[in-house]
């Protein structure tokens, strides 16, 4: 075995978690350009932190002014705290005579799980983050009616369909809320996507012809995504815990939220390697990964979320 081949795997992994096809809601989210400090290296509590500047200054401006001296406004700012997720993968052992020889097509066979692993966490807690908690005029959470205009609601079983009405109302209060007019993102859960291609009269072709690397489909003023591990609600509209199981009345919502709002960092990837040579008894190349990322809301705010 080549005596740089660890770190051959970790370059490869690194290489792969930046190249590797992003969830496409993500994309245009702009990376904080924040220094993430180490706390606690290579101890328990380990974690990686960032700190921004945020204002919620607004400057006041007077129409057709009389009065002098023109009032005094007193700028103020704060910074911003966040703790990057960390995630690792399990200890993957390799026998020796499995990379005699390794190639780099041999390398990517070996740690693609791992990076598929991460990827799939980390992208699950990053719209589970970004959801809001509950219903707020900032950040509303409503529910699916199966209302499209005078007809019956449309059901699938006992779960209302969502509609182009149920768009509107959801559209109606981003209004409510405040949120940017521009770049409004919504993430449709599976069964949400379905129910809107069904609705042929309202959405054409407009999401059949959807794929990876073509525009979203702009409809009722949402960029329209689709992604597979959304954040499950209760009944009463509450975001369950992540990786919590859901109960039978718990069901996944689709999460809207303004570009602008959300803020993504990538921070340390490593590695840890135990070499064959070191386990006589087993002689096996012992391999884990950690890796730290954060997709979160500045605020609670301009997040919403219809179920």
């Amino acid at each position: 075995m080549p005596a740089n081949f660890p770190e051959i795997w970790l370059d490869r992994v690194i290489t792969n978690l930046d190249e590797s096809d992003q969830a496409p809601w993500l994309d245009g989210v702009a990376e904080l350009d924040a220094d993430v400090s180490l706390v606690g290296e290579n101890t328990a509590t380990e974690s990686n932190i960032i700190h921004i500047a945020a204002t919620d200054f607004d400057v006041d401006v007077l129409i057709n002014n009389t009065t002098y001296p023109i009032p005094v406004q007193q700028y103020t700012d704060g910074s911003l705290q966040f703790t990057l997720d960390k995630y690792q993968t399990k200890v993957v052992t390799v026998s020796d005579d499995q990379i005699m020889g390794a190639s780099y097509d041999k390398i990517d066979t070996v740690t693609k799980s791992s990076v598929r692993a991460i990827l799939a966490e980390k992208y699950g807690k990053a719209i589970h983050s970004i959801a809001p908690q509950s219903h707020t005029t900032k950040t509303p959470v409503i529910f699916a009616t199966g209302i499209n205009g005078t007809d019956a609601p449309l059901m699938d079983g006992t779960r209302p369909r969502l509609t182009y009405d149920d768009l509107v109302r959801l559209k109606a209060a981003c209004k409510s809320g405040k949120f940017p007019l521009k770049d409004r993102r919504l993430v449709l859960t599976e069964d949400h996507w379905n129910d809107l291609l069904l609705d042929r009269k309202n959405f054409g072709d407009k999401l059949v012809n959807y794929s990876e690397g073509q525009p979203a489909p702009k409809i009722a003023g949402f960029y329209l995504y689709t992604y597979e591990n959304m954040p499950y609600f209760t009944s009463a509209g509450v975001k369950k815990a992540y990786g919590s199981v859901p109960g039978g009345t718990d069901r996944p919502g689709s999460i809207v939220f303004g570009l602008t709002g959300i803020a993504k960092k990538t921070g340390n990837t490593k590695q840890y390697f135990a070499e064959a040579k070191n386990n006589p008894s087993t002689q096996t190349n012992d391999l884990s990964y950690r890796h730290y990322f954060l997709a979160t809301p500045f605020r609670a705010e301009k997040i919403g979320a219809i179920i």
